[in-house]
């Protein structure tokens, strides 16, 4: 782990999945959110790989963010943070359009989000080049070994027992995060309201809804 991965400060800043968010969820000192990459290039109109209605949560998420500091939980807010050349791009062999590449406005959070700077960790991913999926651990791309980023061993410093987890995008890094999570020995809880896909279709709403159970994880908001 790099200081790049991991800091103890903010940095400066379809229709089955489209659900008005809600309050959903109330935690104490022993819960963490994490905020899973609530930049502009998946959050913005703008951005290279937009989510579509990524924009539309900021309000939910500072509602819980709000929430969870008030409670003495911890708050951790996540980014891809890549460089200009990784085989994690189409441009190098990989399969994702190149975003968020480190230092630019793509990588930054959005505008609007944490406005009373409630966050207290900022986890870094694929700084190396890696495929940083999750907040806990990233891999290789192409390999199977998990390169922990740090936040397992931040979170258990601080007690934390259960990991909510919200943002973008549910079927990608928010899933990837939650699972994670649960693998880590969390009970582990996603916002589905507070959350929005990269592909709003039934069967991958239905994949990533069968994962996630399958691995522990409870989902607040999911259509039934």
């Amino acid at each position: 782990m790099t200081d790049e991965q991991f800091e103890t400060a903010m940095p400066t800043a379809a229709e089955n999945w489209d659900a008005s968010p809600a309050v959903v969820h109330s935690g104490g000192q022993n819960t963490a959110l994490v905020v899973v990459d609530m930049q502009n290039d998946f959050g913005h109109p703008d951005g290279s790989l937009f989510v579509s209605g990524g924009d539309s949560i900021v309000g939910a998420i500072n509602d819980e963010i709000e929430r969870t500091a008030a409670g003495g939980g911890t708050v951790v807010v996540t980014q891809d943070w890549h460089p200009a050349s990784t085989p994690h791009f189409i441009d190098d062999g990989g399969v994702w359009p190149t975003h968020c590449v480190a230092g630019t406005w793509g990588a930054e959070l959005m505008d609007g989000l944490d406005p009373n700077r409630r966050a207290t960790a900022v986890i870094r991913k694929g700084t190396n080049g890696e495929d940083g999926y999750s907040a806990f651990a990233m891999r290789e791309p192409g390999g199977d070994v998990d390169i922990p980023t740090g936040l397992a061993g931040l979170l258990r410093e601080r007690g934390i027992e259960r990991v909510v987890v919200c943002g973008l995008a549910t079927d990608v890094c928010v899933a990837a995060t939650a699972t994670s999570a649960a693998e880590s020995g969390f009970d582990t809880i996603v916002l589905w309201d507070a959350a929005r896909p990269v592909y709003p279709d039934d069967e991958t709403e239905t994949r990533v809804l069968g994962e996630l159970r399958a691995a522990g994880v409870e989902v607040i908001g999911a259509p039934s």
